[in-house]
């Protein structure tokens, strides 16, 4: 299929519009080929900011996730799958291309991103649909869907301040005024709740309510299209943490898990996230004041709401799956649902993403279409999120690009014998909240974790089978200073060998 060694990319270098080959023919029945009878339709669920540590039945038993559940009894379910930034925008553009954020150069938020692999989909003959968020930059741009229906961050103050999205026009259609930080910011309390609010507007109003009724919406508004890629993006649990109060009631009453923050461990944190922390307290972002020193009430609160957010939606999964059983797509469909990164929470004593722990870096990847991936299936092989793209242009029978640096995961969705990668990475730039380094990487293998930050002597070094909860850090320990040293050199040999074997991808905006 000739469309498919096309390159997509972002203009790199100076390079201009000019240079782009066209992204959409204006007449898609004469782009599109022909369509492959045997090709599953593809629904795409991704959250923002979901730790991998949020479904019940994978052995978090203080969740209540009835249909994540069900999708991991009777699906695949990837247990060390790792994103590729610690940040939303240059983790999803990893994802939706196929390259690390280095290559891809979208290293932050609001870093332009108008292209992804979906075109590839588009081009082949799927009817591409985007409903809820991508966190491309600008927000509409098309990245290959024939629609979209955005829906963005709850409490946009950077990018995207002014910006109306679907949930903003419904809210305003329906003369209710949205909640967000101006609002928080009158409580009393407004500076103890870490995030931590009760949504008052009516429950259908809430943001991944909203999203959830749009995707079963246009499922049944819809004569049945295949094949289809649908991508559904849910806001939360991204603060503010603000549930509908009848689903934080339980978690409040639960012994939720809280990771024991110390100052030993706070101490030995490398300088740019104790700026960080320090940055955090004096600027909230996303409605989110952290507090140096909270109290184990507040962790608990803040920790109820953002796990009632997940129940939520959740709830709203099973009715995107109900609804596609009701119209006949289930016979013929996979399921993907995961998360662009995690949160901290407080753990670690700190708030939301930034760093390179595993709670941010480590999300859910559930896998599910009976008779085609095997029910109950725990794969335990490092990955990174972004292999789901190439695994997707496989399963819709789509040459791969050859200097992908994602690599497919269809041979573990068989059961086969699949061992993963050796190690994965994360990257991340200085931003407007990460303000004390210029750059840092993560490598990290079943084992050890290494964190670099560029030009600088210290770093973090876990040795993750005595230390699972990253709590001592090894990095000027002289009894593992060669376990450094081999990690370095993984993290120098992967650079080298990136911009090597992307050369040809990159050359293309010279």
């Amino acid at each position: 299929m000739e469309i498919a060694t096309r390159f997509y990319a972002e203009p790199r270098n100076g390079s201009t519009s000019a240079n782009k080959p066209p992204i959409y023919s204006h007449f898609p029945s004469q782009q599109k080929a022909l369509t492959m009878p045997d090709r599953p339709n593809i629904i795409f669920i991704i959250t923002d900011q979901q730790r991998y540590d949020t479904i019940c039945s994978l052995g978090h038993s203080h969740m209540d996730t009835p249909h994540l559940d069900r999708l991991v009894s009777e699906g695949a379910t990837f247990s060390q799958c790792h994103v590729t930034a610690a940040s939303c925008a240059p983790a999803r553009a990893s994802l939706f291309k196929g390259y690390y954020p280095h290559t891809t150069g979208i290293l932050k938020n609001a870093d332009q991103w108008r292209r992804s692999w979906i075109e590839l989909l588009n081009d082949s003959g799927y009817h591409c649909t985007n409903i809820g968020k991508m966190h491309s930059w600008p927000f509409e741009t098309p990245l290959g869907f024939d629609e979209r229906y955005v829906v963005e961050n709850k409490d946009r103050y950077l990018e995207g301040r002014y910006y109306f999205d679907e949930w903003d026009k419904a809210l305003r259609f329906r003369g209710l005024v949205k909640q967000q930080r101006e609002l928080y910011r009158q409580l009393p309390d407004y500076q103890d709740r870490i995030g931590a609010f009760e949504w008052n507007l009516p429950e259908d109003t809430h943001p991944d309510t909203f999203v959830g009724q749009m995707a079963t919406w246009w499922l049944k508004a819809h004569p049945r299209i295949e094949p289809l890629f649908l991508q559904i993006g849910f806001p939360g649990p991204h603060p503010p943490y603000d549930p509908v109060p009848r689903y934080a009631e339980p978690y409040l009453e639960k012994d939720l898990p809280l990771l024991e923050v110390t100052q030993e461990e706070l101490d030995n944190q490398p300088p740019p996230f104790k700026e960080l922390r320090i940055h955090n307290n004096a600027i909230d972002h996303d409605s989110v004041v952290l507090p140096l020193d909270p109290t184990h009430e507040q962790r608990h609160r803040q920790r109820a709401y953002y796990l009632a957010n997940v129940t939520m939606i959740d709830e709203q999964v099973g009715e995107i799956m109900k609804t596609l059983e009701s119209s006949g797509y289930l016979d013929n469909t996979v399921v993907f649902f995961t998360s662009d990164h995690g949160d901290c929470l407080t753990d670690h004593g700190h708030s939301q993403k930034w760093t390179m722990y595993d709670a941010i870096t480590r999300v859910p990847l559930i896998a599910w279409s009976p008779g085609r991936i095997p029910a109950g299936l725990v794969i335990d092989g490092l990955c990174q999120q972004m292999d789901l793209g190439p695994t997707i242009l496989n399963l819709a029978k789509i040459p791969v690009p050859e200097t992908l640096e994602a690599i497919p995961l269809n041979e573990a969705l068989r059961g086969d014998d699949w061992k993963g990668r050796d190690y994965v990475y994360a990257e991340q730039a200085r931003d407007g909240i990460l303000t004390d380094t210029d750059f840092m990487t993560m490598v990290r293998s079943r084992d050890w974790k290494l964190v670099h930050f560029l030009d600088e002597p210290f770093g973090q070094l876990f040795n993750l089978a005595d230390d699972p909860d990253e709590l001592t850090n090894l990095w000027d320990v002289p009894e593992h200073a060669d376990q450094k040293s081999g990690m370095l050199a993984v993290l120098r040999e992967w650079r080298i060998r990136s911009q090597y074997e992307t050369a040809d991808w990159c050359a293309e905006w010279r």
